[in-house]
C-alpha cells in the first residue's frame, strides 16, 4: 500500500521506534507489513541489534493482529531476507 521511512540514521546506526512503525500499520489498516533498511557498509549479515529490534517488532506485531511478512537487508546490489531465516516467525 506505500512506503513509509520511520527513521534516518548515521553510517554507524539508527534509533527505530516500534511505536511509529504500529501507528503507519494500523492508520493504514494494514493486516501485514515488510520491514527493511538498508547497509551503506554493502554487508548482508543481520547484526545483532537487527535481530532484536526484529524480535520486539514481531512480538508487538502479534498483539495486534499483524503479520510481519519479512524483514528485508538491502545493499546496492544485493538483498538478505529474515523470514528465509525464520527469523520473522512470532514465538513466545
Amino acid at each position: 500500500m506505500g512506503i513509509v521511512p520511520i527513521a534516518k540514521g548515521g553510517v554507524s546506526g539508527v534509533t527505530v521506534d516500534p511505536k511509529l512503525i504500529f501507528a503507519s500499520a494500523l492508520k493504514a489498516r494494514a493486516c501485514g507489513i515488510i520491514l527493511g533498511h538498508n547497509h551503506p557498509s554493502g554487508g548482508l549479515k543481520a547484526s545483532s541489534a537487527d535481530k532484536a529490534i526484529t524480535r520486539k517488532i514481531v512480538q508487538g506485531a502479534h498483539y495486534l493482529d499483524i503479520s510481519i511478512l519479512d524483514h528485508l537487508i538491502v545493499t546496492d546490489d544485493e538483498y538478505y531476507s529474515m523470514a528465509d531465516d525464520n527469523l520473522v516467525s512470532f514465538t513466545l
